[in-house]
């Protein structure tokens, strides 16, 4: 059977990942900062002795890396080099110095390294521009990894945002929905006039598996559907749906510095080398977080 090793496991979307590539076939191996159990390595992936400890004794055919900081406000920046770049170097190293063969190696990074553009349709072929930590931590994880392009089969994806029943309040859609559901009389939010991504986690993690099984590498490709919506627009998906109109009032504590615009994809490549994609409608997937 298959091996497939996804670090960050029980993360929101290690859970939903796990589970399709279950259902694809795969023996799922995972790591997870806090517990282990069984096929689950309690992992810190900043410690190079504990990343050379589980693939030694998973020794996987596939690597879906998931594990990082992902939450943009995150107090301490240093911790976005130490996990993000760092971590993930720790485990490229241990590949490589395990001599461990994968047939593919999937780098989660993030559209935020595009920064402010300028430009309403993002694609590949940008020179990133990282407006923050976060980013540019991703950003040098991304230059690094280049550097295994021709010892390791990788593919660098670069999420734009999604969502899903079970992701943390403390990001944004499920933010807005727990508000509905609690029939909060007023939500605060940040900057108002913004345009993203909002696309469901199973399309993200169908997307995933397709590119594992892809015959592609050396590539860096946005994981995104070039549906973009205005946050105002969700608000009043979720007004309709709850059956009662919020009143929406801007907290500047929630404004962030360098705050991104319009972050949409282009799918041009993705789909080029996995064919187009379809996944729920926003309204459909709001509903269905609402209803949960």
């Amino acid at each position: 059977m298959k091996k497939v090793l996804i670090t960050g496991i029980d993360s929101f979307t290690g859970v939903y990942l796990a589970e399709v590539m279950k259902n694809s076939g795969y023996q799922v191996y995972g790591t997870s900062l806090f517990d282990e159990g069984v096929f689950k390595y309690k992992c810190d992936i900043t410690d190079s002795n504990d990343v050379l400890r589980v693939l030694e004794d998973s020794w996987p055919d596939y690597l879906i890396h998931l594990s990082g900081i992902s939450f943009a406000a995150h107090g301490n920046s240093e911790d976005f080099y130490k996990v993000n770049t760092i971590g993930t170097t720790n485990i490229l190293d241990a590949f490589v110095n395990l001599g461990i063969q994968p047939k593919k190696i999937i780098l989660a990074s993030s559209a935020t390294v595009y920064g402010n553009q300028g430009l309403e349709v993002l694609d590949e072929s940008l020179c990133p521009m990282p407006a923050n930590h976060y980013g540019a931590s991703k950003y040098a994880m991304e230059c690094l990894s280049k550097g295994y392009f021709d010892k390791l089969p990788i593919v660098i994806v670069r999420p734009f945002n999604y969502t899903g029943v079970g992701q943390s309040a403390h990001f944004l859609i499920p933010k807005i929905v727990e508000h509905f559901r609690n029939s909060k009389s007023t939500i605060e939010l940040g900057n108002l006039h913004v345009s993203r991504e909002f696309n469901d986690v199973n399309y993200v993690c169908n997307v995933y598996k397709k590119l594992l099984e892809a015959p592609c590498a050396s590539e860096i490709v946005n994981l995104c559907s070039g549906r973009g919506v205005k946050l105002l627009d969700v608000i009043t998906m979720m007004n309709e749906i709850a059956g009662y109109d919020i009143n929406v009032e801007v907290n500047q504590s929630f404004v962030r510095q360098n705050e991104i615009p319009s972050l949409t994809g282009s799918t041009q490549k993705l789909f080029k080398l996995i064919g187009s994609q379809d996944q729920l409608g926003l309204k459909t997937m709001l509903r269905g977080m609402f209803e949960a």
